[in-house]
């Protein structure tokens, strides 16, 4: 039914030639159901739906793209500019996945274009992308198949269409243990990728900054909490709140935010500088190797801010009057303790560097093709809900399995000590808390940890889209 109501609407919109303005004039007929001259959104909608273009928000953005005279329609002249505006986009992206230039695109140059930005699809998956805008069943899409699909589709460019099983750095949940980015060389030539570093930057500022509170409740049951002191959320909140006031919930925020910035720059430029040494020059790299560039890229980001990492888990757990801030209680902690210090942890920390990114990426691509294996009837695109769920579930597997290595790390941080013959290793640390506390002592501080996740990722997502919008990436 979708693609006989699809047909019908696009019949006579098919091509962009000297008829194209009677074309675009039939079309503008059928989507005006009201006669009045104009397409408004509801309208619009209307002709979307019946069209099986289901996207939030997709008749609102053609709308406010094409409405020069900002009266909420769309008249004739401005449809039909917008059109052509968009086909002209169109066929400069039909002709960048066309490699062959044989004026159709096939799987094997769908599964190319996607290995290109790090995504490894099978042959099968890529069939199934293929017959999503397949009209004619012959297993490959010709030009006016492609302008079909994607006419009131955003496509602006190659990357609008194969973004969607990008695994983007946008949904912040308070680690930043995840493999970078992945940005084309059309992002990096046009400028693109450093406007989603600061987008994404800015939405793990205030996505940390929402969830505070719970970060360092998290922090404060790794650090105090055992079998002989329980330590409840509602128990430990009235404490915190009683020591501290209201604001003391905010402890080490600053300096979680701040990290931000050099550990996404240096991350994203060891990343780069790993795959170059990595793979072949003029291949595209593979997922094992992409993983391996990625841990060494979160190694090096991680060994050049490390100090901060040890510094805001100071600050979390502060008493009230006992640091200044940031600058006072890192001269306290290098007078009273050196230089080593600011490396106490540093071990863990690297160690869980390996299950977190690799269980991440494996959960995400697993998910991934789940998802095209079962739900590419009628479109690639996965939606909102879908990128932002595999996202969330695939991080929340990285930290449940590096867990005992980030409280084991928590804890080396907070122990002030000037004798290094009282700092306790790794191993040793692990195996006292076992003893002690059981092997669910190693989770202590989950549940805060976990209640964040929603929040955290909710949060970081609005904040994104709307920094995209800011800054000009997305209309």
């Amino acid at each position: 039914m979708y693609h006989t109501l699809r047909t019908f609407l696009l019949s006579n919109a098919r091509c962009w030639d000297a008829d194209s303005e009677r074309s675009y004039q039939n079309l503008f007929d059928r989507l005006d159901t009201n006669n009045d001259g104009k397409v408004d959104v509801a309208e619009l909608r209307a002709g979307l739906k019946a069209m099986g273009v289901f996207r939030q928000g997709a008749a609102q953005k053609i709308v406010s793209s094409g409405d020069q005279n900002k009266d909420g329609c769309l008249d004739f002249n401005e449809f039909s500019k917008y059109l052509k505006e968009h086909e002209k986009k169109l066929r400069l992206t039909f002709k960048s996945l066309d490699r062959n230039n044989d004026g159709r695109i096939d799987a094997s140059e769908i599964q190319q274009s996607l290995g290109e930005l790090g995504i490894d699809i099978s042959k099968e998956n890529a069939l199934k992308i293929l017959h999503s805008m397949d009209i004619d069943g012959t297993m490959m899409v010709d030009w006016n198949e492609w302008r079909e699909h994607f006419l009131f589709r955003s496509a602006h460019n190659l990357e609008d269409i194969i973004r969607h099983w990008k695994h983007t750095s946008v949904l912040d949940i308070g680690d930043s243990l995840a493999i970078p980015d992945e940005f084309t060389e059309e992002e990096k030539s046009s400028g693109n990728w450093w406007k989603q570093l600061v987008s994404g930057a800015v939405a793990g500022a205030v996505s940390r900054t929402g969830t505070a509170p719970l970060d360092r409740m998290k922090v404060f049951m790794q650090v105090h909490s055992s079998k002989t002191n329980r330590i409840s959320l509602t128990g430990g909140f009235k404490q915190m709140i009683i020591e501290g006031g209201l604001t003391s919930l905010w402890r080490g925020n600053g300096t979680n935010v701040l990290k931000i910035a050099p550990e996404t720059a240096i991350k994203f430029m060891a990343y780069e500088q790993y795959k170059r040494l990595l793979s072949s020059e003029g291949k595209k790299i593979e997922t094992h190797k992409r993983f391996m560039a990625g841990s060494l890229a979160g190694a090096t980001a991680q060994t050049a801010i490390y100090p901060m990492e040890v510094l805001k888990t100071r600050l979390t757990l502060r008493k009230t009057g006992q640091y200044s801030g940031m600058f006072d209680c890192a001269k306290k902690i290098l007078r009273k303790e050196g230089v080593k210090a600011f490396y106490k942890g540093y071990v863990p920390n690297l160690v869980g560097i390996i299950p977190y990114a690799g269980i991440d990426l494996a959960v995400y691509e697993s998910l991934k093709n789940f998802w095209l294996s079962h739900h590419t009837t009628d479109s690639a695109n996965p939606g909102v809900l879908v990128l932002v769920g595999c996202g969330t579930i695939s991080s929340t597997c990285g930290q449940l399995a590096s867990y005992p290595l980030a409280l084991v790390r928590t804890r080396m941080q907070a122990k002030a000590s000037l004798n290094a013959s009282d700092q306790p290793s790794m191993s040793s640390l692990m195996k006292t808390i076992v003893a002690k506390d059981g092997f669910f002592g190693l989770y202590r501080g989950i549940l805060p940890n976990f209640m964040k996740v929603i929040p955290a990722v909710s949060i970081s997502y609005v904040v994104y889209e709307y920094m995209k919008t800011g800054l000009g990436i997305s209309k």
